[in-house]
C-alpha cells in the first residue's frame, strides 16, 4: 500500500501483511502413514526376495552346498537386515510426502509412528504365519504317531538338551534378541531420516504447490 504526501510528493510504501502457512492441527496423518506402510512392507518383501533368490543359487551353483550354507545364511541376514533399513526410509518419504507442507518436528513424529506401525504389523504377521504354520505341523506329526501307537506301537524317545546344550540355546536366543533390538532401533532412525528428506517446508505464501 502506498500513498502520496500531498505538502512534499514524497511516496511511503508499506509493507504488506502476508499470512503465514500454519502448520496441520492435527499432526497425526493416518492416510499417508498407511500408504508410507503398504510401501514400506511391498519394498521389504521384494528385496528380501531378490536376496533369498541370489542366495539360493549361489548355494545352488556352488561344489559344496553344505559347507557354505551357514555363511550364506549370515549374509542373508544381514542383508535383509539393509532391506529392511531401505524399505523404512522409502516408507518415510512417501509418508511425508503424500502430506502437504510440514515442519521437521512433525515429519520426525509422522515417521516415528510409520516404524511403530511397521513393526506392530510386521510381528503380526509373522507371528500369525509361524504359529499357523507350527500349528499343521503339529497336527500332521500327532496324527503320524497316533497312527504308529495304534498300527503296533512305536516309543519316540525324548531326549533332553544337556547343560551345554541350554547354554548354547540361551545364547542363541540372546543374541537373535538383541539384535532384534538393535535392528529395529535402526529402523526407526531411517523411517525418520526419510520422513525428514520427503517433508517439504511450510511457506509464507498466500498460494503454494
Amino acid at each position: 500500500m502506498s500513498y502520496v504526501n500531498r505538502p512534499t510528493g514524497e511516496v511511503i510504501n508499506e509493507p504488506v501483511a502476508v499470512p503465514p502457512v500454519v502448520d496441520y492441527h492435527d499432526r497425526v496423518r493416518w492416510g499417508p502413514i498407511i500408504s508410507g506402510l503398504l510401501v514400506a512392507i511391498a519394498t521389504q518383501l521384494i528385496l528380501s526376495a531378490i536376496i533369498a533368490a541370489l542366495g539360493a543359487g549361489s548355494i545352488e551353483a556352488s561344489d559344496r552346498p553344505r559347507t557354505i550354507t551357514p555363511n550364506v545364511a549370515g549374509n542373508v541376514g544381514i542383508w535383509s537386515t539393509i532391506a529392511l533399513l531401505i524399505s523404512l526410509f522409502t516408507g518415510g518419504w512417501v509418508t511425508t510426502r503424500a502430506c502437504g507442507p510440514m515442519n521437521r518436528n512433525t515429519a520426525l513424529l509422522n515417521g516415528a509412528i510409520l516404524w511403530a506401525t511397521t513393526l506392530a504389523v510386521s510381528s503380526w504377521l509373522l507371528a500369525s504365519g509361524v504359529t499357523g504354520a507350527f500349528g499343521v505341523a503339529a497336527s500332521n506329526a500327532g496324527e503320524v504317531i497316533n497312527q504308529l501307537q495304534q498300527q503296533g506301537g512305536v516309543n519316540v524317545p525324548q531326549t533332553t538338551p544337556t547343560a551345554q546344550q541350554a547354554r548354547e540355546i540361551a545364547a542363541n536366543l540372546r543374541s537373535g534378541l538383541w539384535w532384534f533390538v538393535f535392528g529395529s532401533l535402526l529402523g526407526l532412525i531411517a523411517a525418520m531420516i526419510g520422513a525428514a528428506v520427503g517433508a517439504r517446508s511450510p511457506r509464507t505464501q498466500a498460494n503454494y504447490r
